[in-house]
């Protein structure tokens, strides 16, 4: 795993947004698709120093595919030219906490049914409680849960692996740690 320090500038955002807006108004050529979570302490364009037009979000509780994230990541790349599909983890996930600990309520059950396969992995390769209570179970499915979500989208998009085999895109994923500003890349 590499580390990165993220946003090193640590000064005030001095992006010229009404010129930004100007600039994007007849179209976009964003240079990458992140996948996050919805969390709000994971705000992509800032933790990545991005700014209007240049790069797609698409966000869901515990940052895993579906048909329509999948048509929104091959509309970014096939379409508008975006180079990298990122998928980005988190710590401290609530959606893999929950999933963690085989939470069911309303619909929130059938959502946290995509990341059980994470939490399956992991449970073999982590020993101690298989709960949110033990935070190297819930660290190791967060980081299973984005190479899970890297390999589903290699299966259910023809468009997305093709791209990638002919070396057109790239597919990664990281884990953003709240607590330090930092991306490790896994």
């Amino acid at each position: 795993m590499r580390e990165t320090l993220v946003s090193q500038r640590n000064k005030a955002n001095t992006a010229d947004h009404k010129a930004l807006i100007t600039q994007t108004t007849t179209g976009q050529h964003p240079k990458a698709i992140v996948l996050s979570c919805i969390d709000s302490r994971v705000p992509v364009e800032l933790i990545f120093d991005q700014t209007i037009g240049d790069v797609f979000v698409a966000r869901v509780a515990g940052n895993f595919e579906n048909t329509d994230i999948l048509g929104s990541m091959e509309y970014s790349c096939k379409v508008a030219g975006s180079k990298l599909v990122f998928v980005l983890g988190h710590e401290s996930c609530g959606a893999v906490k929950a999933a963690c600990d085989h939470v069911e309520l309303g619909n929130i059950t059938a959502m946290l049914d995509n990341i059980q396969p994470a939490v399956k992995k992991s449970e073999g390769e982590v020993s101690g409680e298989h709960n949110s209570s033990n935070s190297g179970f819930v660290n190791k499915t967060i980081e299973n849960n984005v190479l899970l979500t890297i390999e589903r989208i290699r299966e259910k998009s023809p468009i997305l692996k093709e791209m990638e085999d002919m070396k057109e895109i790239k597919i990664v994923g990281g884990v953003y740690h709240i607590s330090s500003g930092k991306v490790t890349m896994i």
